[in-house]
């Protein structure tokens, strides 16, 4: 097996989120990541808002900020999963997100199996990691590169 590459892997996260139409369309941001961990944030946008007589961000957009940031940290973890895929997501709706903010999510990838990445991330408010607007917990799927296994 080779050794795990945080660096490489990052940039294996970036481009492979960058490819993805959806997180194009929502303005999806990388704020920062590390090992097993991953911090994303969509900035507030008019277009993205679910009702227009509040001003509230759309819960999808919540939703694939979740889902986008936990996958990335499951990529970032050391088992050399190189791509994933979500097998189970759930999401606890906090509250919604202040109209005009942007929302952020973070992501860690706590535990591995085989063929399994298990995930907690929560959605917050700008940089407030207390003003929690979601939480999450999911399992993705590892895809891992067979010239990586170990006999």
């Amino acid at each position: 097996m080779t050794a795990f590459d945080l660096e490489a892997r990052i940039g294996l996260a970036r481009a492979f989120i960058g490819s993805l139409p959806h997180a194009q369309a929502l303005g999806l941001e990388f704020v920062s990541m590390g090992l097993a961990e991953a911090v994303l944030r969509v900035p507030y946008h008019p277009r993205l808002v679910g009702d227009p007589e509040t001003g509230v961000m759309h819960g999808g957009v919540i939703t694939t900020l979740l889902d986008t940031c936990s996958g990335t940290a499951v990529m970032l973890h050391p088992t050399n999963a190189q791509i994933t895929a979500t097998m189970d997501l759930r999401i606890d709706y906090m509250r919604a997100a202040a109209p005009g903010l942007a929302v952020s999510a973070r992501a860690l990838c706590y535990h591995t199996t085989r063929n399994v990445g298990f995930v907690r991330a929560t959605a917050f408010e700008g940089a407030d990691e207390t003003a929690v607007v979601a939480t999450a917990s999911g399992a993705f799927i590892i895809d891992r590169d067979p010239r990586e296994e170990t006999s």
